[in-house]
């Protein structure tokens, strides 16, 4: 409605001072055209508002205009019970913060609108989690917090895939929760990086102030630096052959198997699927995972290694004796 898209305008030049024309009109998905009308509107209801040329010019209020009017659309509240990831907000220490914040705003909702509240909070809730996902130490989150609030530089121990350590100085530009998942985005030497935060170990806020890039927006990077690593990773395409029961199962096994076009079931049930890994040794394990209920078709190679590893497995079995539970060590890294 025009009415919301004026009252939103009023509010993000109160926010942010000034405003272009381009910035408003990508913000409330509308044209610049469409923008200009609403200044005129806005300008011809006696709103103070006014452009300045330039560069560094937009939109702008006058600078004693203030508004107190916030009129939340029962959509609105809705969205603001809803975006709670309790998780990542208790992993922030913020959680009972955020809980007494919205208690306060349902306070202060008009009784009419206080039900839509509760309404939408009894109806979704949101868990960040996967299904299968680990819960990994969060230990240092607190210390890079502190370092990205202070903007000071930050030192810390970091372990790589490999479990391999690197000291690490770096100017801490931002968190990023990517589903339950938290990242530091930093900058080493001018170069931004991201480092996961369950990696971090002995982590030291230093007295140093960080350089923040001028300009710089954490939620493009990271929006950018994403479609950069996909855009990125390395590409094998197979074409499978896959029976009935194992069609709904294919999308939730391997990490990095990605299907990409689904042929029609055949006679007798089995489909025809291209799919996309990284590497060929995933899409040889993938395959080898359903047993006798997936047949590599494409390339010609992939079902030769597929044998190949079959064989290996059957032939290490066969030879080697079953070790006892006692004898057995611990693979991982210490």
């Amino acid at each position: 409605m025009r009415a919301d898209r004026l009252l939103s305008i009023m509010l993000l030049l109160q926010v942010h001072q000034r405003v272009t024309s381009r910035e408003l009109a990508r913000r409330l998905e509308v044209s610049e055209r469409t923008i200009h009308r609403d200044m005129d509107a806005l300008s011809g209801a006696g709103i103070p508002v006014y452009a300045e040329r330039g560069s560094s010019g937009g939109w702008a209020l006058i600078e004693e205009y203030r508004t107190n009017l916030t009129g939340l659309s029962p959509v609105e509240i809705q969205a603001l019970f809803l975006t709670r990831p309790s998780k990542l907000l208790a992993d922030l220490g913020l959680e009972k913060a955020s809980n007494a914040a919205l208690i306060k705003l349902r306070a202060a909702l008009p009784s009419m609108h206080r039900d839509t509240a509760e309404y939408a909070r009894q109806r979704i809730y949101v868990d960040p989690t996967g299904w299968g996902q680990s819960v990994d130490s969060i230990q240092y989150l607190h210390i890079v917090q502190q370092a990205v609030w202070q903007e000071r530089k930050l030192r810390f121990i970091y372990k790589t895939g490999d479990c391999d350590a690197v000291e690490r100085l770096v100017d801490p530009l931002g968190l990023v929760a990517k589903g339950s998942v938290w990242y530091l985005v930093a900058a080493v030497d001018g170069v931004i990086r991201s480092y996961r935060v369950t990696r971090i170990h002995d982590a030291v806020v230093m007295d140093e102030p960080c350089a923040r890039p001028e300009g710089f927006d954490l939620a493009a990077h990271w929006e950018q630096s994403t479609a950069d690593f996909k855009a990125n990773l390395p590409r094998y395409q197979a074409t499978v052959r896959v029976a009935p029961d194992v069609f709904m199962r294919m999308r939730y096994a391997g990490r990095f198997a990605r299907i990409e076009q689904v042929g029609e079931p055949e006679a007798d049930g089995w489909r025809t699927i291209a799919m996309r890994f990284q590497f060929e040794a995933e899409a040889v394990e993938y395959v080898l995972s359903f047993g006798t209920q997936i047949e590599a078709i494409e390339p010609p190679d992939l079902r030769d290694k597929v044998i190949a590893a079959a064989e290996s497995v059957i032939d290490y079995y066969r030879r080697r004796p079953p070790i006892a539970m006692s004898a057995r060590s611990d693979p991982r890294c210490s």
